[in-house]
């Protein structure tokens, strides 16, 4: 269960990321929208620039999170994909169950969101809405 819902989030982080990018581009001429129109074309540029940086860093908090995180499940000390923000949650255990089957399934459909919109980016000349 760990795995889905890091999966489920980090997929409705990408589909997020894969709308914005069609709308927003950090600073300067080599990521303009005159240099880089499509979204897969944001990626092949990043990847001359900071994209090392980005998968040092993701890499780096990955490792360090993954294995406390999976012991302490183990443990029973926590539930899967809790990282103590429960101070946020609904203080009602039946709105916190539904929140969290929501979550799951959200990032479900998230995961095969990012599928279909990698698929329409490389094949239109288009970007958001991916029709």
């Amino acid at each position: 269960r760990e795995s889905e819902i890091r999966h489920g989030r980090t997929a409705m982080l990408a589909v997020t990321g894969f709308i914005v990018q069609d709308f927003v581009r950090i600073p300067g001429d080599a990521y303009s929208f005159e240099a880089v129109p499509k979204t897969v074309g944001a990626h092949d540029a990043l990847l001359e620039g900071p994209m090392h940086q980005l998968l040092l860093w993701i890499s780096l908090w990955d490792i360090v999170i993954t294995y406390p995180s999976i012991q302490a499940t183990m443990k029973g000390e926590r539930e899967p994909g809790d990282f103590g923000w429960k101070w946020l949650a609904p203080k009602d255990e039946a709105t916190l169950k539904k929140y969290e089957m929501n979550e799951l399934l959200n990032g479900r459909l998230a995961m095969m969101a990012v599928g279909g919109i990698a698929t329409q980016s490389v094949m239109n000349d288009h970007g958001f809405p991916f029709l």
